[in-house]
């Protein structure tokens, strides 16, 4: 009986770690892990090229000071803005040259849009808490399972934030870094703060 309890509590006992192919895993630090990993997320998704496409409200936001968008421009039924203030009016299929100056906009070739009104994902002024919810949330995200979270992080609209055009900084990490920290979030159980 002795034998049996002390094998019941060496079993029990190591702080919740567990073991995975022999190396004992602390969840405190992944969670730890996790949660520095979103704060880079994070100073992405609150970065004005994020932000401006995913405001409170259905006013697109612009410039590096995410002031509301000219020409009274609306998010619209789908996101590509209202009939005759389509985004792809002005944004075309590419960045203007740098030597055309500042204030003119951006574009890609997959087409502008924001995000649909009934999946806003709004990045504006949420805390860290509630961004990391909804950015996990199918239900606020577009209908986006941890893959398909993973997979948009590739889509040229997102990429273009880091080539952003003249006059605009781009985000403060690297698209390299800023995947790698989302991976180690989401490798880390995807903590929220």
């Amino acid at each position: 009986m002795r034998a049996l309890i002390l094998v019941l509590v060496a079993a029990c006992s190591g702080g919740g770690g567990k073991r995975l192919d022999g190396v004992m895993i602390d969840p405190a630090k992944d969670r730890e892990r996790g949660l520095v990993a979103f704060e880079t997320v994070r100073s992405v998704l609150q970065h004005p090229r994020c932000q401006n496409c995913h405001p409170a409200g259905d006013v697109p936001l612009q410039g590096d000071e995410g002031r509301l968008h000219n020409q009274n421009i609306q998010r619209g039924p789908a996101g590509s803005g209202m009939v005759g203030a389509e985004c792809t009016t002005c944004h075309r299929d590419a960045n203007p040259p740098d030597d055309f100056g500042a204030h003119l906009p951006p574009g890609l070739a997959k087409g502008w849009h924001m995000p649909p009104p009934e999946a806003r994902m709004t990045f504006v002024g949420v805390a860290p808490g509630a961004l990391c919810e909804q950015l996990k949330d199918p239900a606020r995200n577009g209908g986006k399972d941890a893959t398909a979270l993973r997979v948009h992080l590739d889509d040229p609209l997102v990429v273009w934030a880091w080539s952003p055009g003249f006059g605009r900084t781009p985000p403060p990490v690297s698209h390299k870094d800023f995947v790698a920290a989302f991976e180690m979030w989401q490798g880390n159980g995807a903590p929220c703060p």
